[in-house]
């Protein structure tokens, strides 16, 4: 299948691909909803009357249409699996190589089609609600090998239940957006008391999250069965992280203000539909779990991710780390079951974090306190140029992508830059 657009093998946007997110233009401040096609990106404000045919989007008047005059994708996202699908088909037939309805029709290509480097990338969904899981067993092994050596590998719960806890769902941001290092109480003596000031160990987080579709009412649990159908799409995300100010606040309730700084994803939703070909075997789960969290089917996929740091004094960007998404220990269906089993109800649009992605091999840890082995261990990042944690004007970009030899899928890049600590008592 291919597009009578141009589209490089190597590009993450194939016409396989197709994923939504929110832009505007230096000429045209509106935000609306387009779709990625190689180096372009397809307005479909332009389009929806002429491709969007089939019965599921033809039935909605404008002001409903998902397409026209929506600045996020919430309205589309909520209406569920078989509108998606409907969607899907109707965008690869309009960008194949065979059809004529945009292929010779100038005028429309010329209003439709727009540059990417020219447009401005937005948060593509209202973001109600964010949660943020922590099912990676290589990354929790690390993490308790570094902090509880004398303790078992893993707490008593992880193997039985995917943890997570609510993340702040004001600061995610979209990919391009700066960090400030926070300042926050940290305390590095035992012996004194803590003190207030710029955050010393700031890191990231290697992760993906996905979006919810149709959500749930409260006290109507979503059983595993049906979990797929509430999943619309995948993002890259960065949750920033202040380890020594997370250290200090965790006990007894978990992070706070050590995440609560910035939470990066990627402006490009890659639907389910794109990444089904690209599922693998889901990961051996034992002790089995319980019955409400059993699933036979195969939702793990095969996604090569990439960590990247630019810092000031270096001359290109340097690879960090190598990981891959079906290293996950826990499932997406896995974690919006157990998610909604006491009767939580999600909303379209929510977003939940997968938690640090971290490989078994050293160059596949997901953040700097596993790869610099708490600082123990500095980072080459060649040059001579060495780090444990991020230092100001550090880069940080992840990439991510599938290709099964025939194309790829690929997310774009999820990048932000660290800026010094803002002088608290200035202000």
């Amino acid at each position: 299948m291919e597009s009578f657009i141009s589209v490089d093998r190597q590009s993450d946007f194939s016409l396989q691909n197709l994923p939504y997110g929110v832009f505007s233009t230096a000429s045209n401040k509106r935000k609306r909803i387009g779709v990625a096609i190689g180096n372009f990106v397809l307005d479909l404000s332009a389009v929806s009357d002429v491709i969007f045919t089939g019965p599921e989007l033809s039935k909605l008047n404008d002001q409903d249409h998902p397409f026209k005059n929506q600045e996020t994708l919430n309205a589309f996202m909520k209406l569920g699996r078989p509108t998606w699908t409907e969607a899907r088909g109707a965008l690869q037939k309009a960008l194949s190589a065979n059809e004529p309805i945009l292929r010779d029709n100038q005028e429309l290509r010329d209003r439709a089609l727009v540059k990417q480097s020219e447009v401005i990338m937005h948060i593509p969904v209202a973001i109600g609600d964010y949660t943020d899981f922590y099912s990676s067993r290589n990354h929790a092994e690390n993490v308790r090998k570094m902090f509880q050596p004398n303790e078992s590998p893993l707490g008593p719960n992880w193997l039985h239940l995917p943890i997570g806890y609510h993340g702040r769902a004001s600061s995610v941001v979209v990919s391009g957006t700066d960090i400030h290092r926070p300042n926050g109480q940290t305390r590095s003596d035992e012996t004194k008391p803590p003190v207030f000031g710029p955050c010393k160990l700031m890191d990231f987080e290697l992760e993906m999250a996905f979006l919810i579709g149709p959500g749930n009412e409260l006290g109507s649990p979503i059983p595993i069965a049906d979990a797929e159908n509430h999943i619309f799409g995948m993002v890259l995300m960065n949750d920033w992280s202040a380890r020594d100010i997370q250290k200090w606040e965790i006990q007894p309730l978990g992070p706070f203000l050590s995440k609560s700084i910035g939470t990066s994803i990627s402006p490009w939703i890659v639907t389910m539909d794109a990444l089904a070909p690209f599922v693998t075997a889901n990961p051996v789960q034992f002790p089995e779990v319980a019955q409400y969290l059993r699933h036979t089917d195969r939702f793990n996929f095969d996604i090569k991710l990439q960590v990247e740091l630019h810092g000031e004094e270096m001359r290109e960007p340097h690879v960090i780390s190598n990981s891959n998404f079906k290293h996950m220990y826990w499932t997406m269906k896995q974690q919006l079951t157990h998610h909604t089993s006491n009767g939580c109800n999600l909303r379209p649009g929510d977003l939940l974090g997968s938690g640090t992605i971290s490989g078994p091999t050293k160059d596949s840890r997901g953040c700097m306190m596993e790869l610099s082995w708490k600082g123990t261990d500095p980072i080459d990042c060649g040059n001579g140029v060495k780090r444990t944690f991020l230092r100001d004007g550090d880069r940080v970009t992840l990439k991510g992508h599938c290709d099964n030899g025939e194309f790829r899928v690929g997310f774009g890049e999820c990048t932000g830059k660290l800026l010094p600590a803002i002088d608290y008592f200035s202000k």
